[in-house]
């Protein structure tokens, strides 16, 4: 023993032929815990494996979570808002062009009734059917073509020299407008995720107002400039000029949406899931700079309604391409009128169809009724009326007359009136953005039913131009927040498989609404003034109530 050195002690436990190391630890538990080592990178390499495969995997709400929110996205509300500003511009121009083209024409106001109408007539005759095809071939093609239509249309409307060839022409034009509807609607809600589809759908209803604006502003703009083609062929004038400017929003939208993606929601219930991946790596790619490739889903979660629409196409490929779609449309409609289905169809209908009585039975009469106010104040500048004695000094006293002259100058404070009264819809359509996926669809509804409704009754009750302009701007600016909450609750309730169809059928009564309200107001007005307003008032309310039987959507995926 070197001297120095303390004795060696051995440590409890140990004997020479202990295998562990100087650490304490034992060659033995070295081996084990080397193993424990290996098997827990190798289970840490099968859990990544699991976990990767689970990722490349997705159901199509949460492929469209991870195309992430971005430009895609705000160029197609742009381009689909631009539809439906190019649709409410045809419709809405009309209440300018009657008192314009009333001397043209030799328009009285039942004609004038009939001219509101005779477009809802074609969009409820079109509704249907573009919106059956639409569930059967895609949205894209339906919206493409039924713009071009709607374009050529207008154009021809504008030459017409009869009321009867006017007629036809708008006729027509109401068909080609039933194609956009029906089929836009479910097509920018079938690219959104559920926590935003509220507020864009609402944001895309502010397009209306835009439709609008831009119908009163271009309006003011060339209807008075009194520009006019008079030969023995033709008699081509500035409200005419005003026409032919309408079509042109929808020969743009129709170029436009030959650029953008079908639905991948709809390809999906055609069982093309290859092709709703593509599209969704193009988003992604858009949205975020990456490549396409980075995007992570590989595979799509094949939901059961998505199987059963690919049994369904493969039907119809053994019946032939034309029958099949025939029979798909036929069977789509019949699964509306189905448990549990029918009582979603039955309310859409009936809300749409008292909506819109109101919303286009007195949003289309409103220039009339400022024409009117503002001819009582010139023939009796210190007088006051309410609308229903304004009306019958004008069909007694003024110009609408037996035999008085034809006078289709509209003054400048008419159209400022009517830019008023749609400007006034602006602040609410910000607002149902901003609330529609925080207080709800319903609540959107329910109180712009009550409140319309309740400015309808008034309207009875103004006794000069000033208040009929306040109420008829409210009555604007709380319908259209209305108008935003149903488009939202009624794209939302019906399957993907169903949805156009859907839409569709309860555009129908939303036209049918619109002609029976143009009608009874036109040919009431004259007759019995008082029922008009009442009757609109009743219907918007008793109609809006009827929502809170229907499901809460609100921020819910698609079904």
């Amino acid at each position: 023993m070197v001297e120095g050195e303390p004795p060696l002690k051995h440590k409890e436990n140990c004997d020479v032929n202990d295998k562990r190391a100087l650490n304490g630890c034992g060659s033995n538990d070295l081996a084990l815990s080397n193993t424990q080592e290996i098997v827990k990178t190798e289970a840490s390499k099968g859990f990544a494996d699991v976990e990767k495969a689970c990722s490349d995997k997705a159901d199509f709400e949460r492929a469209i979570e991870l195309t992430q929110y971005g430009k895609f996205h705000y160029l197609l509300l742009a381009i689909c808002g631009f539809v439906s500003t190019s649709e409410e511009m045809d419709v809405i121009s009309m209440s300018f062009i009657l008192p314009a083209a009333q001397c043209d024409l030799n328009l009285n106001t039942q004609t004038k009734g009939w001219l509101n109408s005779i477009i809802f007539i074609g969009m409820m005759t079109g509704a249907y059917t573009w919106g059956s095809v639409a569930d059967s071939i895609g949205r894209k093609k339906v919206l493409i073509a039924s713009s071009f239509m709607n374009a050529i249309c207008i154009v021809a409307s504008s030459f017409s020299q009869s009321y009867e060839w006017f007629m036809l022409f708008r006729f027509l034009n109401g068909a080609a407008l039933g194609g956009s509807g029906p089929v836009i609607w479910p097509y920018f809600a079938e690219f959104q995720p559920k926590a935003k589809r509220g507020s864009m759908l609402s944001f895309m209803a502010a397009f209306w107002t835009l439709g609008n604006l831009f119908v009163a502003g271009l309006a003011w703009l060339i209807i008075p400039s009194q520009v006019k083609i008079d030969n023995p062929y033709i008699i081509f004038n500035s409200w005419r000029i005003f026409l032919t400017v309408m079509a042109l929003p929808s020969f743009i939208v129709a170029i436009l949406l030959c650029f953008l993606p079908e639905s991948p929601k709809f390809l999906l219930t055609r069982g093309k899931s290859e092709e709703a991946i593509a599209i969704f790596k193009h988003i992604f790619h858009i949205n975020t700079g990456n490549d396409a490739e980075e995007y992570p889903v590989k595979h799509l979660i094949l939901e059961e309604e998505y199987q059963r629409a690919l049994d369904e196409e493969l039907n119809q490929e053994k019946k032939g391409k034309c029958s099949g779609m025939i029979s798909n449309i036929l069977d789509n409609s019949k699964q509306l009128f189905v448990s549990p289905i029918l009582k979603f169809t039955l309310i859409s209908i009936t809300i749409n169809f008292t909506f819109h009585i109101g919303y286009y039975g007195l949003m289309m009469w409103f220039p009339e009724m400022f024409n009117r106010f503002d001819e009582y104040n010139r023939l009796r500048p210190n007088e006051t009326a309410n609308v229903c004695q304004v009306t019958d000094f004008i069909i007694n006293m003024g110009s609408h007359q037996e035999g008085a002259e034809c006078n289709d100058q509209i003054s400048q404070s008419v159209f400022m009136e009517s830019l008023i009264t749609v400007a006034a819809a602006l602040p609410s359509n910000i607002i149902a953005v901003l609330g529609m996926d925080r207080l709800g669809r319903k609540f959107f509804l329910v109180f712009s039913t009550l409140s319309s409704g309740t400015c309808a009754a008034s309207l009875y009750f103004v006794y000069n131009k000033t208040q009929n302009l306040i109420v008829s701007a409210t009555f604007s600016s709380v319908i259209s927040c209305g108008n935003a909450a149903l488009d939202c609750l009624i794209t939302e309730i019906f399957p993907t498989n169903l949805r156009a169809t859907g839409i569709a059928i309860s555009m129908v009564a939303a036209r049918l609404g619109g002609i029976i309200g143009n009608i009874v107001i036109a040919t009431l007005l004259d007759l019995y003034c008082p029922a008009p307003t009442f009757i609109v008032a009743g219907l918007l309310i008793c109609g809006g109530l009827l929502c809170l039987f229907l499901p809460n959507t609100t921020r819910e995926p698609l079904h």
